[in-house]
């Protein structure tokens, strides 16, 4: 099972299994007692711009990945062999094994919401996907491009799909030089915060002490670390790979194939959107993939 991330987050997500089972309410009360404020009603009425914020899209996938396990269990779905999350999805992925409370990762998720948006002032830090080009020819160009400031390949999401991340016109060179030696498609995301790049190495110094204060033991279930693929294990080992978290590369290609590696045949992509199970599709077709994103994915993940 497999937990998204920011940019999976939509206006209106989850209406359907809110509907039909009462888990998706009580979650979401539950994050919006630790946050502050309705969260709910932001993720249903908008404005969506708000929902893009990164202070508010962190909790609210947080939120949104465990309503959707806990729907899935309530449903009678089977507790997975595997879990792993991109990026604030491992936040997911490690309360539902077990390894947190939902209050203490809804605590430290919104700290590092807080911290990843201070790092880098808007505008000053970007990120592009880049389409078409392996993983060393992207590495290639960023070190071309690093004479216009910090740019470095983060996220190995699928073979010829990496994200590039950093200062904004050391990102805006890297895309002018990915189309230039080859790439089909190079483009700027939406999105100012420059997520695991070295410009959060302060961030994820800082998260620390939010981990500390937070309750974490062994998970029940393995959880693989999409930083290194590998699985975490005691509760000062998730703390230390979740700060440095913050500020490396997102190993997703890796990660899958070390599930797959383990074992596992079917993978359930368990959130809002559909993009971890493209994802997989391009990674390894033989697995088996679902999604939990609607009521209706929710009655196909059952009956496969």
């Amino acid at each position: 099972m497999v937990f998204p991330g920011q940019g999976s987050q939509s206006q209106g997500m989850q209406a359907d299994l809110a509907a039909e089972y009462d888990e998706v309410a009580a979650t979401y009360a539950e994050a919006s007692e630790v946050l502050g404020y309705d969260l709910w009603q932001l993720v249903q009425q908008g404005p969506a711009e708000k929902l893009a914020e990164t202070v508010v899209t962190q909790p609210a996938m947080l939120a949104a990945g465990v309503a959707a396990y806990r729907v899935w269990r309530a449903a009678g779905g089977a507790v997975p062999s595997h879990m792993a999350g991109h990026s604030l999805g491992e936040y997911t992925a490690l309360t539902c094994a077990g390894a947190v409370s939902f209050a203490d990762a809804m605590r430290v998720v919104k700290r590092r919401s807080e911290l990843m948006q201070e790092a880098v002032p808007v505008g000053a830090g970007a990120m592009a996907a880049i389409i078409g080009l392996d993983d060393d020819a992207v590495r290639t160009v960023c070190i071309a491009a690093g004479e216009a400031g910090v740019v470095e390949a983060v996220n190995f999401n699928s073979p010829g799909q990496v994200v590039i991340a950093g200062q904004r016109e050391a990102v805006d060179t890297a895309i002018a030089a990915a189309s230039e030696a080859g790439a089909r498609r190079a483009i700027l995301l939406p999105v100012s915060v420059p997520s695991h790049s070295s410009l959060l190495v302060g961030a994820g110094n800082a998260l620390s002490e939010s981990l500390a204060a937070a309750d974490f033991t062994s998970p029940g279930v393995t959880v693989v670390s999409a930083s290194d693929a590998t699985p975490y294990s005691d509760a000062e080992d998730i703390r230390v790979r979740l700060a440095k978290q913050v500020y490396q590369p997102v190993q997703w290609v890796q990660t899958i194939m070390a599930m797959r590696d383990g074992g596992a045949s079917r993978l359930i992509e368990c959130g809002p959107g559909k993009v971890l199970a493209g994802l997989a599709r391009r990674i390894d077709r033989t697995l088996a993939v679902s999604t939990i994103d609607s009521l209706d994915g929710l009655h196909k993940a059952l009956d496969d």
